[in-house]
């Protein structure tokens, strides 16, 4: 069976976020990107389901600027067998956004026809955790956000997913074609190496422009401001138990 893989392109984890004058928007100019680390458990859990047979071909589709591009062929370094790279030159963190996104991906499922589609649950620049949610009901397919599990049945028409959930883990089984959105705990994704990333050039990449396939890309949205968060506050000694309560029970308020 055939499956895509979503991927974003978003600020480093590692990187300190900065905000721009105007407080608009994160700066992100000369600010080193990488994969959202989401989307990177997704396309390693595509990867072990094409080793252990289940699939036969991951392709990997993302969408933004030129340099999304970068983001694909890591993921192709890491194994993927093609790209769709669906160029635009909106913001993705705030201008293109989760409806417009599942919209664009709705089109490449239709033209490719996989059985799954995997997707991080949630982007660390805009923590939306909605496309998948949105993907899934444009295309009238069950979905399992959160998965910490995947295991196809043998017959490859079900999925069984352990999904995360505040008491603990939940397990589902839904019938193919399906969404599934990958949690932190599904697996640890492997390195590219610089040989795969050599290789990785000379793998397909196909470039659409998403204005070209017909989706309302307009925001319905508007990002007003954005602020930094406060400055972490100094830690004090206390010299006795009784100033300790005290100073929970006057200052912090908390007892």
């Amino acid at each position: 069976m055939r499956a895509i893989v979503g991927v974003k392109r978003v600020v480093d984890y590692a990187v300190k976020v900065r905000v721009k004058g105007d407080r608009s928007a994160v700066d992100i100019d000369n600010v080193k990107m990488s994969m959202n680390p989401f989307c990177e458990i997704a396309v390693e859990e595509g990867l072990r389901l094409k080793e252990k047979g289940h699939i036969s071909e991951l392709i990997a589709v993302s969408c933004g600027p030129d340099k999304a591009a970068e983001t694909l062929r890591q993921a192709l370094a890491m194994g993927a067998d093609r790209a769709v790279h669906l160029k635009t030159t909106m913001r993705t963190d705030q201008e293109l956004q989760p409806l417009a996104v599942a919209k664009l991906l709705a089109k490449i499922v239709e033209q490719e026809n996989p059985l799954l589609v995997l997707l991080g649950k949630q982007a660390i620049d805009s923590d939306s955790n909605q496309t998948g949610a949105i993907l899934a009901g444009l295309m009238g397919w069950p979905q399992a956000g959160c998965a910490s599990s995947i295991k196809v049945s043998e017959d490859k028409t079900s999925l069984d997913v352990g999904k995360e959930v505040d008491s603990g883990i939940q397990e589902v089984r839904m019938k193919l074609p399906a969404c599934v959105t990958a949690d932190l705990r599904l697996n640890e994704p492997r390195y590219a190496t610089l040989p795969n990333l050599m290789k990785a050039k000379k793998k397909p990449m196909a470039v659409i422009e998403a204005d070209s396939l017909g989706v309302d890309l307009i925001p319905r949205m508007q990002v007003l401001s954005v602020e930094e968060p406060p400055a972490r506050k100094g830690g004090a000694k206390v010299e006795s138990v009784d100033e300790l309560l005290d100073k929970l029970r006057n200052e912090a308020k908390v007892i």
